[in-house]
């Protein structure tokens, strides 16, 4: 399919920004645009990028200052994959469109298709873990050093925040978004953090570029649009992206100190690792502070599947644990793919037989095509 046929099927449905005239009004007011390469400046030294890239005017931006940023280092190698989630009508024509869009910037284009049953229930929630599911298969693919970039900003990160504080977060939730972080044993670089909304959509108006929208980012039957209804309510009272931000950052320093303390409690805690198993010290858990215990925890589960569980579901485990070993009764508990054995010798992390695995109902399937529309 011709690039304009997309662009007239995607306009007519009122998802696209295309025409010069409509590119020229960025929502918001205009920010100050740093350099472009300056918005980049953390990439320096990576050698492998794999650019997620949906459409709208964030992954866009990132697309196009990730173009100029190229043109100094040639030696980089950067492609783009679009996740069509099947969700809705014109999702894969955007990831068609999208295709064009990378190439005509020199990038290697991929498309990763959400296969199989959707959930009926957290259809947002899900999605996120199948898309990163996806990115993660497909960077591995490319090449072990190879980093998933994504566009999150500022103004995401105060949203994710706030989010998470009215879901009574604990402090690594309220820290936000970190700049570089892991998943499957796969870096996941967040750039552009430092960057509002209006900034990014300004890049592609100066380029001149066309970009999507997502009617489901002000659908108000999901948790976080309602919540952009709600920000100028919160912001009369305060609670406005620079409030939240700040929060984020003094969570975030809380985070380390935590951590820090329990790098330093894990030699003592642990007893031994064998094989698939590792044994922690029953008294050390008992005496150390719940959040030690739940980051010891965390740190077990963190380096076998490469990936952090549920927040909530880590601190009923954390919470279990230290019951247990007050009362000295003896229990099972299943995180994720593991099971919590409290004993009196021994609390026991092993991988969970299948009746016991707290897995979603719905797996994440997967095809990649190679997109070369």
């Amino acid at each position: 399919m011709l690039e304009h046929e997309l662009l007239l099927r995607l306009s007519q449905s009122g998802a696209i920004s295309h025409h010069p005239e409509d590119c020229a009004r960025p929502q918001g007011p205009p920010d100050r645009a740093a350099p472009a390469p300056d918005l980049l400046a953390s990439l320096a030294g990576e050698g492998s990028l794999l650019l997620a890239v949906s459409g709208g005017p964030d992954s866009v931006a990132l697309m196009l200052l990730a173009a100029q940023w190229s043109r100094t280092r040639p030696d980089a190698r950067i492609e783009v994959a679009t996740v069509d989630h099947g969700l809705r009508q014109n999702a894969h024509d955007e990831a068609l469109l999208v295709g064009r869009w990378a190439r005509a910037q020199g990038f290697v284009h991929h498309i990763l298709t959400w296969e199989g049953p959707k959930p009926a229930a957290r259809i947002q929630e899900r999605a996120r873990e199948a898309r990163y599911d996806l990115l993660c298969a497909c960077a591995k693919e490319i090449g072990p050093e190879c980093a998933i970039v994504t566009a999150h900003h500022a103004d995401d990160q105060a949203e994710t925040i706030l989010f998470r504080l009215l879901r009574g977060s604990g402090v690594s939730g309220l820290a936000g978004m970190a700049a570089s972080s892991q998943r499957a044993g796969v870096r996941l670089l967040r750039p552009l953090l430092g960057a509002s909304k209006a900034e990014l959509e300004n890049i592609c108006v100066a380029a001149g570029h066309a970009f999507v929208r997502d009617p489901s980012n002000e659908n108000e039957k999901f948790a976080r649009a309602k919540l952009r209804k709600m920000s100028a309510t919160l912001e009369e009272q305060g609670l406005h992206a620079v409030a939240l931000r700040r929060l984020g950052r003094r969570a975030a320093q809380a985070d380390e100190a935590l951590n820090w303390c329990a790098e330093r409690a894990w030699p003592a805690a642990v007893l031994v690792i064998e094989g698939t198993q590792t044994r922690f010290d029953p008294a050390a858990l008992r005496e150390a502070p719940a959040e030690i215990v739940q980051r010891l925890l965390l740190m077990d589960f963190r380096r076998r599947e490469g990936r952090i569980p549920r927040l909530d579901r880590l601190e009923r485990a954390a919470e279990t644990v230290k019951e247990k070993l007050k009362t000295e009764t003896n229990a099972r508990i299943a995180l994720g793919s593991l099971l919590i054995e409290i004993g009196k010798d021994a609390v026991t992390l092993r991988p969970a037989p299948p009746r016991f695995r707290g897995f979603a109902k719905f797996e994440t399937k997967s095809r990649r095509s190679a997109d070369n529309v």
